[in-house]
């Protein structure tokens, strides 16, 4: 298990809190910060360190402790001028690794010339999961892990069911990878070993979402 870490969350709403109460539930001491009193009560018997104050107001945050955190996340997410000063803050302070909900492409624009390491589009990177899940019912999860790739964990098609992995000859066919099989709570592994396919079993394959499209739309 990882070491505890100190993360700021700034900004309590639906994403910003559930996001702390995540990182506080793997025992991380993480510092929750909202301009609102609601939200920052709300959360106050869950984070370890919670603070009313402006996200706009460096010394504010410097008092708040988030010079001492080793991760922050702008989750500010109803207004764009204080999501937007709010990361410039942070950056300010000294934090490196800096996350920040982003609404449109501009805005993403505008956070990556900051300096903000990760900028996420949660509401849209949610939608396209679950499209994915909806167009096609025998996937189970759907994720991007970075570079244009995705990875997508799905229910063996019945089609597949007796046939060895070697034999379906994915890469070839479609341009993806299947990097493992889960049958119940094993791991089957697809190294020297060449699995027969069962009923129910779990494929987790990799590809961009072209050929994972194009390989889902096969069955």
């Amino acid at each position: 298990m990882s070491e505890p870490r100190t993360f700021g969350v700034i900004g309590l709403g639906t994403f910003g809190s559930t996001v702390a109460t995540e990182l506080a539930r793997f025992d991380n001491y993480v510092i929750g910060i909202d301009i609102a009193d609601a939200p920052v009560s709300a959360m106050a018997d869950t984070l370890r360190e919670v603070v009313i104050a402006d996200g706009r107001d460096e010394k504010a945050l410097r008092e708040a402790g988030i010079g001492q955190c080793d991760t922050v996340l702008v989750a500010i997410s109803n207004n764009l001028e204080a999501n937007i000063i709010c990361s410039m803050n942070v950056k300010l302070i000294g934090i490196e690794q800096i996350w920040a909900k982003a609404d449109t492409r501009t805005h993403h624009r505008i956070l990556s010339r900051l300096g903000v390491e990760r900028v996420v589009h949660p509401e849209q990177q949610m939608g396209q999961r679950i499209a994915q899940m909806l167009h096609n019912p025998s996937v189970r999860d759907y994720v991007s892990v970075g570079n244009g790739f995705y990875a997508v964990t799905m229910t063996a098609p019945d089609s597949f069911c007796g046939q060895r992995l070697s034999s379906l000859d994915l890469g070839r066919r479609f341009d993806v990878r299947c990097l493992e099989i889960m049958r119940g709570r094993a791991l089957v592994q697809d190294g020297e070993a060449d699995p027969v396919i069962e009923e129910d079993d779990r494929m987790l394959v990799l590809g961009t979402r072209p050929d994972l499209r194009r390989f889902s739309d096969s069955f």
